[in-house]
């Protein structure tokens, strides 16, 4: 009697079955997808989220959840407290970005907007948020649907303005870990255009970079084309500076530490025959460690005033580096025994077919500063594959030749992406959050 008892109480208390889980989540889809549809079809920019907010912030107090609206501006703190245990928070991010859709889906997004830069543009969720959020969903949906299989505190976060790099932080600085429980770990995921659909990727350690976003004003003395001696002429000292930009990674970082400077914009001049009196550079600069991201930001500077001298101008006329701190986004940091304990997890529930590790990339995500608030907390953010698995061998898994994350084009298989997202975060849910 008492084997039963204790055998009885195991089949209670143990983490679901996989194959049950899974059933579960295929019922739910139908009513899932038909939110993906209206997120996908009603994209909101950056810090504009209004909409898409209150739709999901309805659904979870529908499940049960304690939410709370407007925080860090535009972000949804769902809490579900479920006796004594850890504290669980699970993030998702809504933003869509500024493009116009050419995906040719039924459910295409017609959405126009006006955005920062004063520009009207189209509205597309080219980076997946859409299933993001819809996964969310789906977990919150299962977990509280198993409240008799967990113990703890679930904070289930949507997060604003991850595309410019603000939502995180202004979540953080509204209050997230002293108005709502704080988490002893963090867990999120992200669609990718590099992995075929279904396929989980995890990257122990850094995951994603650094991401700085840097303005060089370069100053000279501008002129008749005809007569340059009589000018200081800043594109040709731009071009010095950008050529010489590039020795900061060929020649002065250890090759070992990953690092990245691109000038995606040099602007000057507006006429065959006047040389101007001023260039302007915008750069991105990538990097993992604290040590790299100051050796490259310190020898822009350095660069710039020293390309100048050797030009000959005047300290007045000095360039002006700007860093575009606020649009500064940390390097990620997935910590080893959640994303270990994961990739046991994962592999065991949906085979080593499905589970990888992956590389880390030179991509920046701000969900990196829910862990840097506090290192105590483990922290995971992996991929869920989205590329249809017949487009991603037709391609040889060459990612050069498939639409990309932030590509017009991008349309993952979403229900494949959702349905497994939803099956991840709701067994590593289950995991950190398992009675006893």
């Amino acid at each position: 009697m008492t084997r039963r008892l204790l055998l009885a109480a195991a089949a209670l208390f143990a983490t679901p079955a996989p194959a049950a889980l899974a059933d579960d989540i295929r019922v739910d889809m139908p009513g899932l997808m038909a939110v993906y549809r209206d997120l996908h079809a009603n994209p909101e920019l950056s810090m504009q989220e209004a909409r898409t907010p209150a739709k999901l912030a309805a659904e979870a107090r529908k499940l049960g959840f304690t939410v709370t609206e407007k925080v860090g501006k535009s972000g949804v703190v769902a809490v579900m407290r479920n006796g004594p245990g850890p504290v669980l928070l699970i993030r998702a991010d809504m933003d869509g970005l500024p493009i116009v859709e050419q995906t040719g889906l039924p459910f295409s997004s017609k959405v126009r907007a006006v955005a920062r830069s004063g520009v009207e543009t189209g509205v597309m969720h080219g980076c997946g948020h859409d299933t993001h959020m819809t996964a969310w969903l789906g977990t919150a949906k299962r977990l509280a649907a198993m409240k008799d299989r967990w113990s703890g505190t679930l904070v289930m976060i949507l997060q604003p303005g991850e595309e410019t790099g603000e939502g995180a932080k202004a979540m953080l600085d509204d209050g997230l870990y002293s108005r709502f429980p704080k988490p002893g770990h963090v867990l999120a995921f992200h669609d990718a255009a590099a992995i075929p659909a279904g396929v989980i990727g995890i990257t122990p350690g850094y995951a994603l970079a650094n991401v700085d976003s840097v303005d060089i004003t370069v100053r000279g003395v501008g002129g008749h084309g005809a007569y340059p001696q009589t000018t200081k002429d800043p594109i040709v000292l731009a071009s010095r500076i950008v050529t010489t930009l590039q020795t900061l990674v060929s020649r002065e970082n250890d090759p070992a530490n990953p690092a990245v400077i691109t000038v995606g914009s040099f602007q000057a001049g507006a006429k065959h025959n006047i040389i101007s009196d001023e260039a302007k550079l915008q750069l991105t600069v990538r990097s993992y460690k604290p040590e790299v991201r100051k050796l490259l930001l310190d020898g822009i500077r350095r660069i710039a005033r020293g390309e100048a001298i050797a030009a000959g101008m005047p300290d007045d006329k000095m360039p002006v580096v700007t860093m575009r701190e606020g649009e500064y986004t940390p390097a990620t940091f997935n910590t080893e025994g959640f994303s270990n304990r994961a990739l046991e997890l994962f592999t065991q529930n949906f085979g080593p077919q499905r589970v990888i590790k992956t590389p880390a990339v030179m991509g920046g995500e701000d969900f990196s500063r829910f862990w840097l608030a506090d290192k105590s907390i483990e922290s995971l953010i992996f991929w869920v594959g989205g590329t249809p698995r017949k487009d991603y061998e037709a391609a040889g898994g060459d990612a050069a030749k498939l639409p990309s994350l932030h590509s017009p084009f991008w349309a993952p298989e979403a229900e494949t992406v959702i349905a497994t997202a939803t099956e991840a975060l709701t067994l590593a849910a289950l995991d950190v959050l398992k009675k006893g």
